[in-house]
């Protein structure tokens, strides 16, 4: 996209803006209004895939602002132009802001590819967001003539019939006086601002944080990690900083720059919304020797822990996570090579691979010929890539722990785990001893000396010893029994048993659609997936099966009944077919995010009714994913196939009923967009 010049269409124009307006009862619609404003003013050739973008990005945090401000935004291949939609809201509307609902809402819509000057202009205008007489403005505005000057004059772009204004400098909000002690003079601090988009808290949380410094009188330098880019901090203001500031909601690029340096941590809408209380932990920690530093995982102090928006609830949700999310492609590629040595070999071919592998190849082919020798081969090259399962589980546990100090250790704690019997239990607890060993041996006072071999000797070498240690002569054999009393009683479960079972994994597969609980009950099967235990093999199938129901209900429910789903869900619907039937229940995200408190329970309906019917008719699988597409994988494809058709119907059925019967604002039609000229 070109540089935004005089002759391409303006930022923002009358067209794009709804003053007093009635725009629905509920964050989604308003949305959808001014996608459809935007695509009516040929800014998206699809309102409803800028909607569904911009709600997507709403799902996973709230855009509203203190103020009675909100900022949804995305970024989308249905724009063509970057774009703002404006609307003053009568009566307000709830977008998750802390002080009540938002009657000033920016629609800001940006392409895939968005050249850097675009970019800097939108994320400029949520800068301008945090300047009190800029919003004032925006509510006194008698006009949406009025509304574009106030936007143009506060970038510093010019509008037809009117000369540009260089963006003021206001003077900085008035706020609480804060009193700064003699030793915090000449102190600074240093932070980083990112969130997942990167278009608008990012800016607006760097420029809270600087204005939080001004007011008490300790300079705050700020590192954008955003989509119209910033000035990396230099090595050397980094390292004069007293404490550093992470208000992300994504990973820091180039955490290690601030190691050993004190930290508060929280996601970046703390910032925006508490910036004087961050600055003034950040100081704290600065004084406490005892305070947490950055060395690969950012907590809070103790001090602080009650105030930090990243608990240690949520922080051990996300290493838990962190070691699921790397050991999956493991999973994925082993498990499917696996399956497709069963499809040339034969399920008899595990028994003999290794030999047929080391003792042929394609100029010596064995007795079974090329589809014994391609099977084997196959089967070989899975195998090896599960027998990294728990290692990588540990292994990435650790790692977000400790960062990269903390890999060797967690890795060695999940070789040990699986050589001792104690499997993916022993992983987990093996990975989380792993990591808090690192860190707190990387957080121990060494001479200078040693400091650039702590992460890549010192650190490694102890905690691996550590955890090894620990795991051989402690732990191993307390665990590998819990894994073989679980083992056992999972392969002795029948009947109804067996049954309450499949109920409970189908209930956990469809209930957050690749959240924790979802990935919880995923990792669960596949971690004990065995190709010699029938057992295992039945978990799997009951996961995968349920995991298919979510997309496919919603496809079959909105091709039935098409009235009761706005035009976006019909065409996602037709999407769902195929992402259900490859085991990707991501597909149905976008029904429940419209409408969690109908969709949601209606799947996990049909996902326990699946998961019941593939454990009580012993159907088994043996590849950890690819839905029907692996059906030379599944034992008992028919029983297979009635038990997902059921749950699916089941689902269907009742997210219909719950659509006609009850009533949500939850759900949005968007209007479609006008046909290109």
């Amino acid at each position: 996209m070109s540089t935004p010049t005089a002759d391409s269409p303006a930022i923002i124009d009358p067209g794009l803006i709804d003053l007093d307006a009635d725009l629905g009862s509920g964050s989604a619609e308003v949305i959808g209004a001014l996608a459809n404003r935007l695509a009516a003013e040929g800014r998206a050739t699809d309102a409803a895939a800028l909607r569904d973008a911009a709600l997507a990005r709403e799902a996973q945090s709230a855009t509203g602002l203190p103020g009675g401000i909100a900022i949804p935004h995305c970024r989308s291949a249905a724009v063509t132009t970057a774009s703002l939609g404006f609307a003053r809201l009568r009566p307000r509307v709830d977008f998750g802001a802390p002080d009540g609902p938002a009657d000033l809402v920016f629609l800001i819509a940006a392409p895939e590819g968005a050249g850097a000057a675009h970019m800097k202009l939108l994320s400029g205008l949520a800068r301008s967001l945090v300047k009190p007489d800029f919003v004032a403005a925006l509510r006194a505005a008698p006009d949406a003539d009025a509304v574009v000057v106030l936007v143009h004059e506060a970038l510093g772009l010019e509008v037809p019939g009117h000369v540009a204004a260089a963006a003021p400098e206001p003077e900085p909000p008035a706020a609480e006086e804060h009193v700064v002690s003699d030793e915090s003079a000449g102190r600074y601090i240093v932070a980083v601002t990112a969130c997942p988009t990167g278009i608008a808290h990012t800016y607006m949380a760097a420029d809270s944080l600087v204005a939080a410094g001004e007011r008490a009188a300790v300079p705050v330098h700020v590192e954008t990690q955003g989509s119209s880019g910033g000035t990396a901090l230099g090595a050397d203001v980094i390292a004069g900083a007293a404490a550093v500031i992470f208000a992300t909601d994504v990973g820091v690029k180039g955490r290690e720059r601030f190691a050993g340096k004190p930290v508060v941590a929280s996601g970046v809408k703390r910032a925006i919304n508490e910036p004087d209380a961050m600055l003034a932990e950040a100081l704290r920690a600065s004084e406490n020797p005892a305070a947490a530093t950055v060395s690969g995982v950012v907590e809070s102090s103790d001090a602080d822990a009650g105030t930090a928006d990243v608990g240690w609830g949520t922080r051990l949700r996300q290493i838990l996570l962190t070691g699921v999310s790397y050991m999956i492609p493991f999973v994925a590629a082993g498990g499917l090579l696996i399956a497709l040595g069963f499809l040339f070999g034969g399920y008899e071919i595990g028994d003999s691979a290794k030999d047929i592998v080391l003792d042929n190849s394609l100029w010596n082919l064995p007795d079974g010929g090329l589809g014994a020798y391609l099977g084997a081969v196959l089967f070989q090259i899975g195998s090896l890539a599960f027998a990294f399962l728990v290692p990588a589980l540990a292994g990435y546990i650790a790692f977000a722990i400790a960062d990269r100090p903390g890999l060797a250790p967690g890795f060695t704690a999940g070789a040990v785990a699986v050589f001792v019997g104690a499997g993916f239990i022993g992983g987990l607890v093996g990975g989380i001893i792993a990591g808090f060993a690192a860190l707190w041996i990387g957080r121990m006072p060494v001479p200078a000396v040693l400091r650039g071999l702590m992460p890549v000797v010192v650190i490694p070498l102890f905690a691996t010893l550590a955890v090894g240690a620990l795991m051989f002569m402690v732990l191993g054999r307390p665990l590998a029994s819990v894994t073989t009393g679980l083992t056992n009683w999972l392969g002795g479960l029948s009947g109804g048993s067996a049954v309450i079972l499949g109920i409970i994994l189908g209930l956990m597969m469809c209930f957050d659609l690749g959240g924790p609980v979802n990935k919880a009950a995923y990792a669960f099967a596949v971690a004990g997936l065995n190709v010699n235990d029938p057992a295992t093999l039945r978990i799997m199938a009951a996961v995968m099966a349920a995991g298919m129901v979510p997309p496919l209900a919603m496809a079959l429910a909105s091709t039935v009944r098409p009235g009761l789903f706005s035009e976006a869900e019909r065409e996602n619907g037709k999407a769902a077919w195929f992402l259900g039937a490859a085991f990707i229940s991501e597909g149905a995200i976008p029904f429940a995010a419209a409408d969690p408190l109908r969709v949601i329970p209606s799947m996990m309906a049909g996902g326990a009714v699946t998961g019941a019917l593939i454990m009580a008719t012993g159907v088994t699988l043996s590849a950890p994913h690819g839905g029907i597409f692996v059906f030379f994988a599944i034992g008992g494809i028919g029983w297979f196939l009635v038990s997902l058709a059921a749950g699916t119907v089941v689902s269907a059925l009742a997210v219909v009923t719950a659509k006609q019967f009850t009533r949500s604002g939850a759900a949005v039609e968007v209007e479609p967009a006008p046909a290109a000229a």
